[in-house]
């Protein structure tokens, strides 16, 4: 009965607002469209993003708050005329999103990964590989740890990440009752955290061509050791498995998946794909070829793009490669191939791979609904000069404050990029901010003001619902995407706060192994408070 009146409340609140947006737009002036809108390179220029987080956090339900963030975003663009949010909503919004290149390619990429999961279950690969590993893998610390692992070991790209992991883990962590919520922030944790360390990825890529004017690779290089969230979100997963302390929202998942339920009122997701029948014939190699198969036909297409084939060092390959092309040309040769390796070995015949392709789509269309919203609502925040008070705001803060500048270069890249959903968009804004600061001044700070900036994109990218990496993790986990962001929240935060300690003490020591050991020292500290203040053992 609580429940009923709270979404009641709910409910009312948010169609006063919408009544009242609407008739703003009703009565505003004549509706014509102005060149630039009145909140440009301000402060509200953020507000439709905090608006769409705020709203699917206190609703729990995302479609409708990412919508209403859109609208305001649109409407503020207007400057609250009728004909011009609609115009911009649809033609600047939707419409722009999803004929961009970039993103068309990630939503094959998603499409065909789905197809392919289908394949993996209808064949029987999924469940054989599952009984492997009740056999190998004996507990529930084990299956985190190889989940872990798995994700470090596929550090290419963050969309690859999130959905291999999630495709390839889930018979395993499902058999040994660990919690969707629990498996989905694994996965998350160990997708752009681990990319953004790792010298050969896309993210490594990007990074390198925000820093014009130096050796974008070799600044990236030197910025490994001082990316402390991202080593410090490391070292807490290891921790909280191999420890057993849970806290937040996430100590309820788990403690309800230990005894059988592991979504936690959670919607089931997995229904559609799990509606085919599992050939009993399938075995490990039938789930074990296709994602070998997967990571080799992407890593190619990825040095492919980056023209490896036509010259170009392999290094060099993987910066200038184009992550979209590549997981879309990737995934379909590997799609091709594992239609192929089926029909030989008759656990599929042809007509029932086809017949995966719209399961596999149908399991993939919460994601692509998701991703579809979170990009459209950047679109209108970028409409609205976010990037440019952003640039403002930093600089302006830069002159007294040297030392300090890389804790606050990392809480701004954290605010940005949990607001616009995007780690790519705060590492193009704020890199090249600290080069222009630190230009012919100090490049010892000048690196680890770059190395902030990229631990608070990703500390904000992890944090951020509208973040499409956190999307494809809770699609990876056929987690409720809610969920997935209530419970991962506390532990995002607790490593983004001890990040902050660490990079105030890099500001003044300038060296990254004295705040790193401190900084782990200080997280294991806490962590073994939380479990002793626990009542019941972890």
């Amino acid at each position: 009965m609580k429940n009923r009146k709270r979404l009641f409340g709910t409910g009312l609140v948010l169609s006063l607002f919408l009544t009242v947006l609407w008739s703003v737009t009703v009565f505003a002036a004549e509706g014509e469209q102005v060149q630039e809108p009145a909140v440009y390179a301000t402060i509200w220029s953020l507000l439709p993003p905090v608006v769409a987080i705020v709203l699917a956090l206190i609703t729990k339900e995302v479609y409708s708050s990412l919508f209403v963030g859109i609208l305001v975003g649109a409407l503020f663009y207007s400057n609250f005329g009728f004909e011009g949010t609609v115009v911009h909503l649809v033609e600047d919004g939707f419409i722009s999103v999803l004929s961009d290149p970039y993103n068309v390619g990630i939503l094959i990429f998603l499409v065909i990964l789905g197809s392919m999961v289908s394949m993996m279950n209808s064949a029987g690969g999924s469940a054989a590989f599952g009984r492997w590993a009740g056999v190998h893998i004996k507990t529930r610390v084990g299956a985190q740890i190889a989940t872990i692992i798995l994700g470090i070991l596929i550090f290419v790209d963050d969309y690859f990440n999130c959905l291999t992991v999630g495709s390839v883990m889930r018979p395993i962590t499902d058999k040994h009752n660990v919690s969707k919520a629990k498996l989905s922030y694994l996965i998350d944790a160990t997708a752009a955290p681990v990319c953004i360390i790792a010298p050969v990825s896309s993210w490594a890529a990007a990074v390198s061509g925000f820093v014009e004017g130096e050796d974008g690779f070799a600044i990236f290089i030197r910025a490994i050791p001082y990316n402390y969230y991202a080593l410090l979100t490391i070292v807490m997963m290891f921790a909280i498995v191999l420890m057993k302390v849970d806290f937040g929202p996430m100590a309820v998942h788990e403690a309800n998946a230990m005894k059988g339920d592991i979504y936690t009122s959670g919607k089931r997701l997995d229904e559609a794909a799990s509606a085919l029948k599992p050939n009993p014939k399938g075995k490990v190699i039938d789930l074990v070829f296709p994602v070998i198969v997967l990571v080799i036909c992407c890593i190619v297409g990825m040095i492919y793009t980056g023209g490896f084939f036509s010259g170009t060092s392999l290094v060099e390959s993987f910066s200038q490669s184009d992550a979209s092309i590549a997981l879309s040309i990737g995934s379909l040769i590997a799609l091709i191939i594992t239609v192929i390796f089926y029909s030989a070995r008759r656990v599929l015949v042809f007509r029932s791979c086809m017949e995966c392709i719209p399961e596999g789509f149908k399991a993939m269309v919460p994601a692509i609904l998701i991703l579809t919203f979170a990009w459209t609502l950047k679109a209108m925040t970028d409409s609205l000069g976010a990037a440019e008070f952003v640039e403002m705001a930093t600089e302006s803060a830069a002159g007294s404050l040297m030392n300090f500048l890389p804790a606050i270069v990392f809480l701004i890249g954290c605010f940005l990029a949990f607001a616009t959903g995007t780690s790519w968009g705060t590492f193009g804004i704020l890199i090249p901010i600290v080069v222009k600061v630190f230009e012919n001044s100090d490049p010892t700070l000048m690196i680890i003001s770059i190395s902030a900036c990229m631990a608070g994109a990703v500390c904000g990218d992890h944090c951020s619902p509208i973040s499409d990496t956190t999307i494809m993790a809770s699609a990876g986990a056929q987690c409720d995407h809610v969920n997935h962001v209530s419970t991962q929240l506390p532990y995002a935060v607790l490593a983004a706060v001890i990040s902050f300690i660490t990079y105030i003490i890099a500001g003044f020591v300038k060296v990254p192994w004295i705040p790193l050991p401190m900084g782990i020292l200080l997280l294991l500290a806490v962590l073994f408070i939380i479990k002793k203040s626990q009542k019941v053992p972890g």
